[in-house]
């Protein structure tokens, strides 16, 4: 069996944290349908704004209403406007787990899904990237394939750091 990728909301916009709730992630029913992410699944919650990453699970929250509220100690780790990734996994047979599609969704500032897919990597159009000041295909996107990944690493942390990449 591994461990494998099996639902993600992709830069979600944390809408509240609170600290005194008994654990969890609350969100928006619509985005853990998009994603085939069920309550009480186990989630890992990645914050693209300060870094943090921690686990959880997850719990329905008002449908439409965009909520993603990180609840309990985590709201020390997680505030409101924080982008994050939700993602959950599953065990899958070796088989299974070479041909699967996983379900990705993707969402806008409110948390409304703008595009539903199966490949965790694939970026959408005019949806910003997790590099401050890039965006797909527009100023400052990363460079082509013609880059070696360490080169667009290191250029990629120049352009967003003020003291450029060691």
């Amino acid at each position: 069996m591994r461990p494998m990728m099996v639902g993600k909301v992709h830069r979600a916009t944390v809408t509240a944290a609170d600290l005194h709730y008994v654990g969890s992630v609350t969100v928006d029913l619509d985005l853990l349908d998009g994603a085939d992410i069920l309550p009480g699944q186990q989630v890992d919650v990645v914050d693209v704004t300060n870094g943090a990453r921690l686990t959880t699970y997850a719990l329905a929250g008002e449908r439409g209403s965009g909520v993603v509220c990180v609840n309990g100690a985590a709201a020390h780790l997680v505030h409101p406007g924080d982008v994050v990734i939700l993602i959950a996994y599953a065990l899958l047979p070796d088989e299974e787990a070479r041909t699967y599609s996983p379900s990705v969704v993707h969402v806008d500032a409110a948390n409304r899904v703008v595009e539903l897919g199966g490949d965790p990597g694939a970026a959408v159009a005019g949806v910003v990237s997790g590099v401050p000041g890039t965006a797909p295909g527009g100023a400052g996107a990363s460079p082509g394939p013609s880059a070696s990944g360490a080169e667009q690493h290191d250029r990629l942390l120049s352009s967003a750091l003020p003291w450029g990449a060691r």
